[in-house]
């Protein structure tokens, strides 16, 4: 993501969005807490992404802390939005699966940065 932007000012722009997108659009028997863990989900996502780091469950989880399960149940909202894409890759050791996820393109456009 190539941009003449501050990073103060992307940074800014990226928590407005997720304010708007997830505490301004709630979706049907969410909860208060579910939507405030998907704006802290997706401010660690983005400076995973700034810093390039891949986003699998398994790097979610090592900067996290949290579980497997808790780190996809805080994701899976944000795939439903459209802020997130997810696909299915080989892992690390390239024998068996992992959950890749990657900001939308549309976001970027919608912030400007694309």
């Amino acid at each position: 993501m190539a941009s003449t932007h501050k990073p103060e000012l992307q940074n800014q722009r990226v928590l407005v969005l997720a304010l708007e997108e997830v505490l301004d659009k709630p979706v049907e028997g969410e909860t208060p807490q579910s939507r405030l863990k998907q704006v802290g989900m997706m401010t660690v996502l983005y400076m995973m992404h700034q810093r390039g780091e891949t986003l699998t469950l398994a790097n979610i989880k090592a900067v996290t802390g949290m579980t497997r399960n808790t780190v996809k149940e805080s994701i899976d909202p944000l795939v439903a939005r459209g802020i997130l894409q997810e696909t299915i890759v080989k892992n690390s050791v390239g024998r068996g699966t992992a959950w890749q996820y990657e900001f939308c393109p549309e976001i970027f456009e919608r912030l400007g940065l694309g």
